[in-house]
């Protein structure tokens, strides 16, 4: 009976929507259905934390105050999803710095002729190294290595690859760039609505009212579009803020992990390539 040995660095068992039974997306880019059914769950669950709180301040500020609040609510649980999902595929990644794939002996030299013995490493380490930055890098390096010969490229194709690794990380909080710019618009708009409430009803008081005693009674209604013109705002410039934050400390380890993944070719792939005598004489 064959044995199966499972590799340390599994995509298929270890990547988040992969055990969701999702599609996951290549490096850290988040699955997008995924992302939109966590925030959906994570909004009706804080719905429903809301109600043993009805009639408090809290709750009606996102039950009283229009359909506003419960979009606001929904675009920000959304974008922590996704800020979420992120996290866990980056530290999925991360992992794969701890793993080195080229032997240490310091007479090994990487050339056409040795190229085979580090993919074999990278295969006994990862199921699928294109689904890691790191080890992608360098099969795509060392595969040109190996059929054209020529050490002097795989610098260049490992540098123009961090390029393109850089460009797709960028790419990837296109869609959190956009909430957070939407979630402060859909506060402003509560904003107008509300004070188009305030204003409307403030108008109507004066026509139907006479006495100043009708006057207050009535103006505690216009006071409702007031809350929901300024309340609006606050929620989503809070919740715009705290997901600009989170984004921004996440963008900057993604960075330094890029970094890091440079430094490592640099170190164990680039340091130990020698230009064997026949390229020498080719480039002559």
């Amino acid at each position: 009976m064959a044995i199966t040995t499972e590799v340390p660095l599994s995509w298929s068992r270890q990547d988040i929507e992969q055990r969701l039974a999702f599609k996951g997306g290549r490096y850290t880019r988040v699955n997008t259905l995924l992302s939109i059914l966590s925030g959906g769950i994570l909004t009706v669950i804080f719905y429903a934390l809301l109600i043993p709180l009805e009639g408090t301040f809290f709750a009606e500020m996102f039950t009283r105050r229009g359909f506003i609040p419960y979009l606001i609510c929904f675009f920000s649980l959304w974008s922590l999803s996704i800020l979420f999902i992120k996290y866990r595929k980056l530290s999925l990644q991360k992992k794969s710095l701890a793993y080195i794939v080229v032997p240490s002996d310091a007479s090994f030299v990487l050339s056409s002729t040795t190229v085979d013995t580090v993919i074999d490493n990278i295969y006994e380490c990862v199921d699928d190294p294109r689904h890691f930055v790191l080890f992608n890098r360098i099969i795509i390096a060392l595969s040109n290595l190996r059929n054209l010969g020529r050490v002097t490229d795989v610098d260049e194709i490992l540098r123009s690859q961090a390029v393109h690794d850089e460009s797709s990380m960028e790419t990837s909080y296109s869609l959190l760039s956009g909430f957070i710019w939407a979630i402060p618009v859909l506060g402003f708009i509560g904003t107008v609505l509300g004070l188009s409430q305030a204003i409307g009803g403030f108008g109507k008081v004066l026509q139907t009212s006479e006495e100043l005693s009708q006057i207050k009674t009535s103006l505690q209604g216009v006071t409702g579009g007031l809350a929901t013109a300024f309340e609006t705002t606050l929620q989503a410039l809070i919740a715009a803020l705290f997901i600009q934050l989170i984004l921004t400390f996440l963008k900057k380890s993604e960075e330094e992990f890029l970094d890091s993944c440079s430094e490592y070719c640099i170190t164990n792939i680039v340091n130990k390539l020698r230009i064997m005598p026949f390229e020498n004489q080719n480039d002559n």
